[in-house]
């Protein structure tokens, strides 16, 4: 299995990862980016293209003869949509390759955020233990330890599970041992135990599971009960079961304050929140003296309480003669360092030895005489009393049968008995007569079993029987098998080794060989990076999957290019990135040093190889090759002026020489108004051109019509070419309308254009009455002329009195002018006052009409509401005649205003 690390970076991931190969006519080309799923696939068959090629086609058309011509038209039709889709194809996949060189060949952005992060991390951790390493005397190995168990629960896959060496991750219920604080799986654990006690119960106990069989930790050995087996998943502090996954938290963490008592107990409780490892120093301050109890009491932490104040301890040492010269420190004073003269237990000798160990013994026999008067001590030098004599009281015979009270000078003599001590085969006594001394060996022949119990025979008893039968039982490993000779049945515990590989793959079991699993491999790995200066230890077996440190040194290669010194760039592993420092090569042509990135080992894609057949062939994947680049053409700037003398411009050095600026000659033409607009070009200079802006033989004749402004009111073009100069004057006729608008007149245009206002007004007068009539209605009298008419009427007009009866004639502007009135006289006040009585007479006999209609309404009203009168009513009825002015007073009264009128008018 192959590192994560050591894997093409496009190889991960559910479609990236797939390769699927594919027959082609040069081999097998692998379809990588894609996977195959999508439409335009390279392994795909193209829709209008067939495993056979065209000549399917072609047959089939060839059998369907009338329609041949159409089946040819369409394999054109889908050989050129396949060949479009080819070419689609064909650039994705150049494109992806090259995306995937460039992955692979650049400085990657990911690992500076990933370092970034570590170092933020880094600082969060650093920032909660800050607290601890401040103020702290004492051992902080503990909290190293708590530091980097936390550490590895933030860090993804750094917490491994030695019993299957898998990661152990964030959503998986976890055991943590509490003795080296290791996290395992519960399932690994759980089985881990289990056959840990089926083992040792099953080869030391015939009532197999009715003892309470300890079971250890995998990597520790601490021993636990077979009621401490876990069964439930809790956080690190034991207060909640299945603690929910939280991405803010700890892995495994419940986020509560800790509160495990601290190891030594200290009456404190660990104050950080749920956390792996075991728990750090006690943070709390209390009030210590130091060991010797003569400084005074000063605040310290509770972890660091023990402390020394350096003064001489000055306690008696155990000699009773020196006093502790040590500085304070806690327990017993050390052993009196000091030498002295001694005398050894029994006072016969007196040397120099330490004050540490005053008793010694010397070499020599005691040599007192005890008091018996006739023997003296052999014990070496002692203390105390010699004791009574070894020879005084009663004594045995030599066989233990008689018993004898002589003097310490004489020896026991022998009873004569036979001796009848058991031998040495412990089944037959001593045949002899009492003696001094050891019993001779048992010499009897008897009927022997071997030590298996399968064969017998005759032999002296003092020999022991063996046959040669190798034993056939099972070891405890239960793999081997016994193989003693002549075995009781006790056969030993196997003494081979297990040579079974550990689940590191790296090595073997070094035990005993034993039934069950093996225990986790006990070896570290160090993965180094590239240089070897960073390092990280993970558990045997986990450095083919755990990758290898970031290092911050930096990379020592040398470099591949023409440069000294290569860019600095962190270690790494597998080839440089590609140089980018300034190439500096100083150019052939020009002498200027090139100053584009380095070039000597650019990645060229290599064309032309393989040519496809036909687009149904799947093209082999492009291939690239390092080669070193000429040098691109010199681009430093040189101030060049353009053909025209238009503009200075920096062109690149490779590029210097006459140059058009693109813009329009602008050069004036010989007409004086135009100017060239023929495109930046060289220009020859004549003996007539004096200016710079001159136009020269190469710009373009004018060949456009005189454009000069005309004078104010000419409308008529000027009939010359563009001509330097006055344009000369207009002599074209304009018809025009005179000042009454009636009459046309004919005028040159130079005659208009050049006169002015009173001139202008002259030859637009047709010399005529004006026809216009003044706002009292006669005509203008006035020649015709512009403007409005003058208003000074002198035609006699008839003017009346207010009555109309007198009229007298008057001029017309007078009376316009109000000057001028005729009032009326007696006669008109007369005819006034008699035209009145008539209206008044009038009036009246209409309103005397009015009543009689009334009245005779009413009557008729009245007769309707009475019935009808009697015949003879008509009788009493009196005929009233009309009179003349009563029948014609309406033809009198118009006839009379029709003359009233006259009169007036008259």
């Amino acid at each position: 299995m192959e590192a994560s690390w050591r894997q093409v970076a496009g190889g991960r991931g559910r479609a990236r990862g797939r390769a699927t190969a594919a027959p082609s006519g040069n081999g097998v080309h692998l379809r990588g980016a894609g996977g195959g799923r999508e439409k335009g696939s390279v392994g795909a068959v193209p829709s209008g293209a067939s495993p056979g090629g065209v000549a399917t086609t072609t047959a089939a058309g060839s059998r369907h003869s009338p329609a041949g011509s159409q089946a040819l038209q369409t394999t054109a039709a889908s050989e050129l949509m396949s060949q479009k889709k080819f070419e689609e194809i064909k650039k994705a996949n150049q494109a992806a390759a090259r995306k995937l060189v460039e992955e692979q060949f650049s400085c990657s952005s990911e690992e500076e955020g990933d370092e970034d992060f570590e170092g933020k991390q880094g600082k969060i951790v650093a920032n909660t233990f800050i607290t601890y390493t401040t103020q702290t005397d004492g051992d902080t190995r503990e909290l190293e330890r708590t530091k980097q168990y936390v550490n590895e629960a933030f860090q993804a896959a750094a917490m491994t599970c030695l019993i299957c060496i898998a990661s152990v991750k964030r959503n998986q219920a976890v055991w943590s041992c509490s003795g080296c604080f290791c996290i395992f799986h519960m399932p690994c654990i759980q089985k881990w135990a289990k056959d840990s006690q089926f083992l040792v119960s099953s080869v030391t106990d015939d009532d197999f599971g009715k003892r309470d069989y300890p079971w250890p930790c995998p990597k520790c050995r601490f021993e636990y009960k077979r009621s401490e087996t876990p069964s439930r998943y809790y956080c690190y502090c034991g207060k909640v079961e299945d603690p929910p996954l939280d991405p803010w938290l700890v892995p495994h963490s419940c986020g509560q304050v800790c509160e495990r008592e601290f190891k030594p107990p200290c009456g404190h409780k660990c104050l950080l929140l749920c956390h792996p490892g075991p728990c750090p120093p006690c943070p709390k301050m209390v009030t210590t003296t130091c060991y010797c109890k003569k400084a005074k009491p000063i605040p310290r932490r509770c972890s660091a309480k023990e402390w020394s104040c350096q003064l001489p301890c000055g306690q008696k040492l155990l000699c009773g003669q020196h006093k502790c010269e040590n500085p304070c420190h806690a327990g017993s004073c050390q052993p009196c360092p000091r030498v002295s003269r001694q005398k050894c237990v029994c006072g016969k000798k007196v040397a120099e030895r330490s004050c540490a160990s005053p008793l010694w013994h010397c070499d020599q026999v005691c040599g007192k005489t005890l008091p018996c008067g006739n023997h003296t001590c052999e014990q070496v030098c002692h203390v105390g009393a010699c004791g009574e004599c070894p020879r005084s009281g009663k004594r045995f015979c030599p066989c233990q049968k008689s018993k004898f009270s002589l003097p310490c000078t004489e020896d026991v003599p022998t009873c004569g008995d036979s001796c009848d001590k058991v031998l040495e085969c412990g089944i037959h006594r001593c045949s002899q007569r009492c003696h001094r001394g050891p019993c001779e060996t048992c010499r009897q022949e008897v009927e022997k079993h071997c030590r298996c119990g399968k064969h017998t025979k005759r032999m002296p008893c003092h020999k022991p029987y063996l046959c040669e039968t190798k034993c056939v039982k099972m070891r405890d490993c239960q793999k081997h098998q016994c193989r003693r000779k002549c075995c009781p049945g006790n056969c030993p515990p196997c003494d081979q080794n297990c040579g079974r590989t550990l689940g590191c793959r790296n090595h073997k079991c070094p035990s005993v060989c034993h039934r069950g699993s093996c225990y986790p491999c006990p070896e570290t790995v160090d993965v180094k990076c590239n240089c070897g200066n960073t390092k990280v230890t993970v558990p045997c077996g986990r450095e083919r999957t755990t990758r290898p440190p970031k290092c911050k040194e930096q990379c020592s290669r040398p470099p591949t290019c023409h440069h000294t010194s290569q860019e600095k760039h962190r270690c790494h592993f597998g080839s440089c990135p590609p140089c980018h420092q300034p190439c500096q090569k100083v150019l052939e042509k020009c002498g200027h040093l090139c100053p584009a990135p380095c070039h000597d080992q650019a990645l060229i894609k290599q064309t032309g190889r393989h040519q496809p057949t036909g687009p149904w062939e799947q093209p082999s994947e492009p291939a690239f090759i390092q080669t070193a680049l000429p040098c691109p053409p010199c681009q430093v700037p040189i101030l060049m002026e353009c053909l025209g003398k238009h503009e200075v411009s920096p062109l690149p050095c490779h590029a210097v020489g006459p140059y058009s600026c693109k813009r329009v000659c602008g050069r004036i033409l010989d007409c004086q108004n135009h100017t060239c607009m023929k495109e930046c070009h060289k220009v020859t200079k004549t003996d007539g051109c004096t200016g710079k802006n001159k136009a020269g033989p190469e710009c373009l004749p004018c060949e456009e019509g005189c454009s000069k402004s005309r004078p104010l009111g000419c409308l008529h073009p000027c009939i010359l070419p563009c001509h330097p100069g006055e344009c000369p004057p207009c002599v074209q006729m304009l018809r025009m309308k005179c000042h009454c608008k009636i009459t046309s007149l004919y005028v040159e245009c130079r005659k208009i254009t050049t006169a002015d206002v009173n001139e202008k007004n002259l030859l637009s007068c047709c010399k005529n009455q004006c026809p216009k009539e003044l706002p009292c209605g006669h005509r203008c009298k006035e020649m015709c002329h512009p403007g409005e008419c003058p208003f000074n009427c002198n035609q006699k007009v008839k003017l009346r009195c207010p009555c109309k009866r007198i009229k007298k004639e008057l001029q017309c502007n007078k009376v316009r002018e109000n000057q001028v009135s005729i009032e009326c006289d007696t006669t008109c006040k007369e005819m006034k006052r008699k035209a009145s009585e008539i209206k008044e007479a009038e009036a009246k006999a209409a309103f005397e009409e009015e009543k009689r209609r009334q009245q005779a309404e009413l009557e008729a009203f009245e007769n309707r509401l009475k019935g009808r009168r009697k015949k003879n009513r008509k009788r009493d009825e009196v005929a009233v005649e009309l009179s003349l002015w009563q029948k014609h007073k309406y033809y009198l009264l118009s006839v009379c205003g029709v003359v009233v009128v006259v009169f007036a008018w008259s």
